[in-house]
């Protein structure tokens, strides 16, 4: 016992060499050491530990949830989501553990899973004073707002999280990107994408940053993105986007609400394309350039 509460007051510091020998021994150690694999993104080790334990207590049924949350969100089980969403109903919609912080934590959890948002935010914003400058809890709040489409604080609460991991993570990536381009501030969510690795995390935050960008109306970024596709993967689909990219940016230019000298960026993009269009557009777009002399 005095070994067993010798890691938890050291924070899991000497946990696989005390805990292990004691899951039989002392219930809570089993529960311990799920925890010290959670903390170390052990997944699959916790959820072995767990898998047979019935639960009895809320500790246990919360930590159920979380290990099969968790599994299921790395595997993409259903399943495991499924079961993690019913722990959590069953511990938040308990009479004894509804009105306490790990109550209403569930509950959010629960609906998270759901995809409820508002439901969310609703028990979130119940227990925020409780959790301030609290990582974990900011990046579960600021997806709840940017799901409800409340983009501003969103970007507000992403940017006050500190951890590294967290900061590094594709979901944190492109929710924070999103924010930037529903904000109007497109050149930051391509900053993000210039700072990543090449990988497929980043062409699919390159598809995300091109297609929120065109929606937006904010075509000089979106025809950038679609740029760098099309030369990453011939798809008609790329070009069509770049092409229409353009095509609004040479309107907006037109309309006085982009500068001139962006004509250059656009003839620039569509000469990289070898598509039969692209002569006739580049026509109509030197002629303008030529006639409001704007040097090509």
């Amino acid at each position: 016992l005095v070994r067993h509460n010798l890691v938890v007051f050291r924070s899991g510091e000497g946990a696989l060499q005390v805990l292990p020998s004691l899951v039989d021994v002392i219930p809570e150690a089993r529960l311990n050491l799920v925890i010290y694999y959670l903390k170390q993104d052990e997944v699959q080790e916790a959820y072995v530990l767990l898998r047979d334990l019935e639960p009895t207590v809320p500790q246990e049924y919360i930590l159920k949830g979380v290990v099969n949350a968790a599994i299921g969100q790395e595997t993409g089980s259903r399943e495991n989501l499924k079961v993690a969403q019913q722990y959590f109903q069953l511990v938040g919609g308990s009479a004894s553990e509804c009105d306490t912080i790990p109550g209403r934590q569930c509950m959010a959890s629960c609906f998270f899973l759901l995809k409820q948002f508002d439901d969310v935010l609703l028990y979130l914003n119940s227990i925020k004073s409780y959790f301030y400058n609290d990582d974990t809890f900011n990046f579960n709040y600021a997806q709840a707002k940017a799901a409800v489409g409340d983009f501003k604080e969103a970007e507000e609460v992403f940017l006050l999280i500190q951890n590294e991991k967290i900061k590094n993570d594709y979901v944190f990536l492109s929710w924070l990107a999103r924010c930037y381009i529903m904000n109007n501030n497109p050149r930051m969510a391509w900053e993000l994408y210039l700072k990543m690795e090449t990988s497929g995390e980043a062409f699919s935050l390159l598809q995300l940053i091109a297609n929120d960008c065109y929606k937006m109306g904010q075509f000089y970024y979106a025809a950038r993105a679609f740029d760098v596709l099309e030369r990453l993967d011939p798809n008609p689909e790329y070009w069509e986007g770049k092409r229409g990219a353009c095509v609004g940016m040479f309107q907006m230019i037109i309309a006085g609400k982009e500068p001139k000298e962006t004509i250059g960026d656009i003839v620039q993009q569509l000469r990289a394309t070898s598509n039969p269009q692209v002569e006739g557009i580049l026509r109509v777009v030197t002629k303008w350039a030529k006639d409001n002399q704007v040097a090509l």
